[in-house]
């Protein structure tokens, strides 16, 4: 059997190359205005997933379009999750409309990486997955609060890795204000993407190795040459063997 793995980016963010990143990944995160997005935008991602079989699911944030969700935020408990719940809600409303099932969710920016190390986040971002799109599973970094909540509550966790970040050590992403944080060289991110879905293994910023089990490898759409490095990922991948599709089929 050919080993699996499925190809994401964050998608509905006002990025020039949503269409062309569409015919390559095999899953999509839509923003959903916390960070970025409208009603506009996100019928046009969900439209472009439909219009190429790639599984939509839901991209919430922290409310924080001033700095694309990318600042921490002492947003938590019930004020979090009212937030989140709207996110999610208008995103699934209109994906309903299109005869859409959303797959996923996956947070945003700083609410992803604090989730990571905080139950209480993670708490509060698997409970609105549960109270509004219960069959979705929930994207994450392996080894985190996200997956341990997540199967707590018997919610399908996939984990994820990055073909355009540093990792450190301990498994977490480079912060993205220190140097060497963003891999843009596509050539870079190809054999970080191989490295990743075929051993199962990374090289740190640092240059240690660590073990990073993942079944969806991520490409941010708002990296400058993410369409051209998404089709070398998706080509080197295929030539190594590995089916790409989303990670419930």
């Amino acid at each position: 059997m050919k080993r699996r793995m499925d190809l994401n980016a964050d998608l509905g963010e006002g990025c020039a190359f949503d269409a062309e990143l569409m015919s390559v990944v095999t899953s999509c995160n839509i923003a959903c205005g916390g960070h970025a997005g409208d009603a506009a935008s996100m019928r046009t991602a969900l439209r472009l997933a439909k219009d190429h079989d790639v599984a939509a699911g839901a991209h919430p944030s922290f409310p924080d379009r001033d700095n694309f969700g990318r600042t921490q935020s002492p947003l938590q408990g019930g004020e979090l999750e009212a937030h989140l719940s709207e996110q999610v809600a208008e995103l699934k409303d209109l994906a309903a409309e299109l005869g859409i099932r959303l797959s996923h969710l996956k947070p945003h920016g700083a609410l992803y990486n604090m989730a990571a190390k905080d139950a209480g986040l993670a708490e509060s971002i698997v409970s609105v997955l549960r109270a509004l799109i219960p069959d979705a599973a929930l994207f994450g970094p392996p080894n985190s609060h996200l997956e341990t909540v997540a199967e707590g509550h018997g919610i399908s966790f996939i984990a994820e890795g990055f073909a355009d970040r540093a990792y450190e050590q301990a498994g977490s992403l480079r912060d993205r204000k220190a140097p060497g944080a963003v891999i843009h060289d596509a050539n870079l991110q190809t054999r970080q993407a191989l490295q990743i879905a075929i051993e199962g293994e990374v090289d740190t910023y640092d240059r240690a190795r660590i073990t990073l089990p993942v079944q969806t490898l991520c490409v941010h759409g708002d990296t400058p040459g993410a369409f051209a490095a998404a089709q070398s990922i998706r080509q080197s991948l295929e030539q190594n063997g590995i089916k790409l599709c989303p990670p419930n089929v």
